[in-house]
């Protein structure tokens, strides 16, 4: 079974990092790339660009929560719910010719 994992390209778990501006101030995140993929696909499913969407997401949690306490965590975290809905038929997922374009 854990073939499956360990057969995965390893580029898909290297390190990216990525610099943008959230609550107006620049900061940088480092994410694998595989979570970059996921919320490229997201926010081109929000017709935003990946940096709105974040800032948008950190926005929302700000008002609902009042602080972010780990934004990594959380946009990780994003990617497997965004993952779950999408296969449980919940959130419409991006046509594949447009991943193919994302990625």
């Amino acid at each position: 079974m854990c073939e499956i994992f360990a057969r995965q390209d390893p580029e898909q778990y290297k390190n990216e990092l990525r610099s943008l501006r959230l609550a107006g101030r620049s900061t940088s995140i480092r994410l694998e790339k595989k979570f970059w993929q996921i919320l490229d696909e997201i926010a081109e499913s929000q017709d935003m660009s990946t940096p709105r969407f974040l800032s948008t997401l950190y926005d929302e949690v700000i008002e609902i929560h009042g602080e972010v306490q780990n934004f990594a965590s959380l946009l990780r975290v994003t990617c497997v719910i965004y993952k779950q809905e999408t296969e449980a038929g919940r959130m419409p997922a991006l046509p594949p010719q447009a991943l193919t374009a994302a990625e």
